[in-house]
């Protein structure tokens, strides 16, 4: 996408990370996973979950009573929100947008109303379980929380979402319908029904080593995909002062697909999200590119495929954040795009320390972020820290 300037002005997140920036970044820089096992109903599995500090944030948005009862995806998403818009300096009482995707959206709160239904049959159906599962919560209880009129988005595009809001909330401050927007994704999967999907696929990790998630490492013979919870927001303007970086390109693709988890080979549907979002742009100039890498054996050599079909020998560093916070689903994007940022605050660049070393030799100025999900859907987000 041509001729984009978008500025990201502040942003917030909660993750296994942590939810300050400066913890987050040395987090980054400490070479460890952030993985423990939790018990589900019946096995022991890897997860990324939030730590203390995060965990004690969402304490306190549950001893407001209207948030009780709301799924961990909504109470994310409010935490990060709220750091964002602080960051930022943003009225709360000033009219903006808001576009918040997921991609399961209510997942603890349906598995549990659903069960309370099997249990106990249709007469005794809580009365918040349709307010309480439907996807659009997310998005406009972050308005009701930030005292928002503007417009307000809630959407799934499987792992693709939180950079589907980003592109989303670009093109209504481009068409000049919004002067700002608050975008980002948030996902709470860490349930023993959702493990247990990703167990059929065959593709969740059994691995008891360093490194239980080997995501970009295409050496490995299993696939090795964990789960982890979190979200992250960022608040876009077309100008700003206190710009900490600018979104400058924007791309998707799509691809037919045999089943609702497959991906081509070379994944097409990045190669042309890829080539879109680098319009304008040489692709030598290019210095980072975040994989979206969830650690399985196809999406892990597809992607590279991709990479190398876009940019020959001559390929950009290259990492991702999956080795450390697992995948997120639909806030995995807004969680690798906080990365970036970082990365461009310190000029500093971040590899998983199983591969092989790569050699920063000049200033990081511009990063990649490719996403892809589910029904062949792709986003890559181009930023730079100097337009």
């Amino acid at each position: 996408m041509k001729n984009l300037k978008i500025a990201i002005s502040g942003y917030g997140s909660i993750s296994a990370l942590g939810v300050n920036s400066e913890h987050i970044w040395n987090r980054y820089l400490d070479n460890q996973h952030c993985f423990m096992k939790k018990q589900f109903d019946v096995s022991e599995d890897w997860v990324a979950a939030l730590t203390p500090e995060g965990n004690e944030i969402i304490f306190g948005l549950k001893r407001d009573k209207k948030y009780q009862s709301l799924d961990p995806s909504v109470h994310y998403a409010l935490a990060a929100s709220r750091i964002a818009v602080e960051n930022a300096g943003w009225n709360k009482n000033e009219e903006f947008g808001i576009n918040i995707g997921s991609s399961r959206g209510a997942t603890e709160t349906f598995e549990k109303y659903h069960r309370e239904f099997i249990e106990n049959g249709s007469q005794k159906v809580n009365p918040l379980t349709s307010p309480g599962t439907t996807l659009g919560n997310i998005a406009s209880w972050v308005a009701c929380d930030l005292n928002n009129s503007g417009p307000s988005i809630s959407h799934s595009a499987t792992c693709s979402t939180a950079l589907q809001s980003i592109a989303n909330a670009a093109a209504w401050l481009q068409s000049g319908f919004s002067k700002s927007f608050l975008a980002g994704g948030s996902e709470a999967p860490l349930t023993s029904f959702t493990i247990a999907q990703m167990k059929a696929l065959k593709i969740y990790s059994g691995l008891n080593n360093d490194y239980p998630c080997r995501s970009m490492d295409l050496t490995k013979e299993q696939n090795t995909l964990i789960l982890g919870e979190g979200a992250a927001c960022f608040c876009l303007e077309l100008s700003s002062k206190n710009a900490l970086a600018y979104i400058s390109g924007i791309g998707y693709g799509t691809e037919i697909i045999s089943h609702g988890a497959s991906l081509s080979a070379d994944a097409q549907c990045l190669q042309k999200s890829m080539k879109m979002a680098m319009e304008g742009h040489e692709p030598e100039s290019i210095d980072v590119i975040i994989m979206h890498s969830p650690g399985t054996i196809l999406g892990d050599n597809s992607e590279m495929k991709a990479l190398e079909s876009v940019f020959g020998q001559n390929k950009p560093l290259l990492t991702g954040n999956k080795w450390k916070i697992g995948h997120t689903f639909g806030a995995s994007g807004a969680l690798s795009l906080e990365m970036a940022l970082l990365m461009l605050k310190h000029d500093h660049f971040i590899q998983a320390p199983y591969l092989p070393e790569q050699k920063q030799n000049r200033k990081l100025r511009k990063i990649l972020i490719n996403a892809a999900g589910f029904g062949g859907t792709a986003l890559s987000i181009l930023i730079e820290n100097n337009l």
